[in-house]
């Protein structure tokens, strides 16, 4: 079977969710036994969001081979435990980047470049690239932004030009748009769910399915009307009504029969229904947990809810793997100081030190770190959470006040972290930094390999700062141990305290390996060491 491709569109409104439905999508094609990836296109000019503040874009996701990318390959990843590549993700940046290139090389042999066919061609040749490979049966393809944005248009004619090249078996249209619900007349309204697929229309693309989020079930009546008004069937109309996880999401599509809609339309040869266990299992253990825990989550970010998500779900995760409920307290690290800091985070069962860039709220987390291991309450730092778990300790308990990370303070006089080596001569900040899998070598008495239970894992990174090797024999004297390194550079990857409860900091992501079905050990050793707390304080 060759491969067939399906793009999803949005419409209205940003953030409705295409990046749920893509995934929802993937995944119930995958439990009917297609192999099947996703891919976002993104309508920006940055050629990546490694160099995007999280306020402007929420977090920078990492793939296996070290692209910064788009957040939603999180959830395509996390969705369907299969890995996300560089080619998963492409930007308008990466396209003109492209095509320049390639001009400059004298590829189009003296033609004007133009929008159309150049970049065009460049986006159905990067949006066909996956299904080449002859690895999967289905090619999903997101686009980014809402139909009718200017910065959209190249993207949504490629979509057009392959709907009209593919064979009608090969190419499928998603279309999400927004029913709102009008309180004062008390009813739910189509008109801009009819105007959204007209400008989808006029723009040459005609969707197969139209999914439309709700905040109320859709009437008969109201599936009839969206359909008779844009040009499709009333079965093609799929209600994707608020829930309460997202990954109800895939089950509420099932319901609606969206994946026997594209099965058909597509002519796949799938298995006759999805097989959802594992999915309903841990849904099962989600909603009926037997224990609950208060895990203050740390960072700088934390208004925006997006910033932090891989975190967040993999706390779900945790959380559902120990049949325990983990209610997240976001707590701002520049709120937090030494006065309040027992106010702020008094009655957490755990806390969770978030990465981040630059000094702003840096304090707050060197005092909430202090409080965590003084307090003997459950401890994760995580890649600049972990940097500053080691000044604190070379403050308060080396005895060194000064103690800083380079990033902040270049003339510390105590650089327990301190610039890599080899970023030290870089001067282009896009895509530079430490990224992807790196392979890291546990000790064999540590927390970490108890975690683990192995002794060399690889995880991934998004840094520029490590810790500075030089103090650590000092660190080890008093009890902070590097217990996982790097065996190529001997970068220190992971520190623990051995005699406090759970103190465990880690210069890698491990929430961007973590998944509903490999929940990853990390996050579920926490929760259970968080779990335990609970109980202790209970008593």
């Amino acid at each position: 079977m060759h491969t067939k491709y399906i793009f999803v569109t949005g419409g209205v409104t940003s953030s409705l969710g295409k990046g749920i439905i893509s995934a929802s999508t993937a995944k119930l094609l995958q439990a009917r036994g297609l192999r099947v990836t996703i891919q976002k296109f993104d309508p920006y000019i940055n050629v990546d969001p490694g160099t995007l503040n999280p306020y402007e874009h929420g977090e920078c996701y990492v793939t296996e081979d070290g692209a910064e990318t788009d957040l939603d390959l999180g959830h395509y990843e996390r969705f369907l435990n299969v890995y996300t590549s560089r080619a998963n993700n492409v930007t308008t940046g990466k396209i003109y980047e492209s095509v320049i290139k390639k001009e400059r090389e004298g590829v189009y042999l003296g033609k004007t470049v133009q929008v159309i066919p150049h970049i065009t061609d460049e986006i159905k040749r990067r949006m066909m690239l996956l299904g080449k490979t002859g690895h999967y049966d289905v090619v999903i393809t997101e686009i980014g932004g809402t139909v009718g944005d200017i910065e959209s248009l190249p993207f949504v004619e490629a979509v057009r030009q392959m709907q009209w090249e593919l064979p009608d078996e090969d190419c499928a249209v998603i279309h999400l748009t927004l029913i709102p619900f009008l309180s004062a007349a008390k009813e739910l309204k189509t008109k801009p769910t009819q105007h959204s697929v007209r400008m989808l229309q006029q723009n040459g693309l005609q969707p197969d399915v139209i999914v439309c989020r709700t905040e109320h079930h859709l009437s008969l009546e109201i599936r009839r009307k969206v359909a008779l008004f844009c040009n499709i069937k009333p079965n093609e109309v799929i209600e994707s009504i608020d829930a309460k996880s997202i990954y109800q999401v895939p089950l509420a599509m099932v319901e609606e029969k969206l994946d026997e809609i594209i099965i058909q339309k597509l002519q796949l040869k799938a298995a006759a229904e999805p097989d959802l266990r594992e999915w309903t299992q841990f849904l099962d253990k989600l909603f009926n947990p037997k224990h609950e825990v208060h895990i203050a989550l740390v960072g700088k970010y934390v208004e925006l809810q997006d910033a932090y998500k891989s975190i967040l779900e993999s706390l779900i995760h945790g959380g559902a793997a120990n049949e325990c409920k983990v209610n997240v307290h976001c707590v701002h690290s520049e709120h937090i100081t030494p006065e309040n800091v027992t106010e702020k985070l008094g009655g957490m069962n755990g806390i969770l030190v978030a990465p981040g860039f630059g000094e702003r709220g840096i304090e707050g987390k060197i005092t909430a770190v202090q409080y965590a291991r003084e307090q003997a309450i459950p401890f994760f730092g995580i890649c600049l959470g972990m940097q500053m778990a080691v000044v604190e300790f070379a403050r308060h308990v080396l005895g060194h006040p000064e103690a800083m990370t380079t990033e902040i303070n270049r003339n510390t006089p105590c650089p327990v972290i301190d610039l890599m080596e080899d970023q030290k001569r870089l001067t282009i900040k896009g895509g530079t930094m430490r990224l992807g899998a790196y392979k890291c070598m546990l000790d064999k008495h540590s927390l970490a390999h108890k975690i683990y239970a192995r002794t060399e894992i690889s995880e991934r990174h998004r840094h520029r700062y490590e810790m500075n090797s030089d103090y650590l024999p000092a660190l080890q004297q008093h009890g902070m141990v590097a217990t996982g390194r790097n065996p190529e550079t001997g970068l220190v990857e992971i520190v623990e305290i051995p005699a406090h409860p759970f103190f465990i900091g880690v210069q890698f992501h491990p929430e961007l390996k973590s998944t509903v079905e490999n929940p990853h050990p990390l996050f579920v050793s926490f929760v259970k060491a968080a779990m335990e707390q609970w109980l202790t304080v209970k008593k």
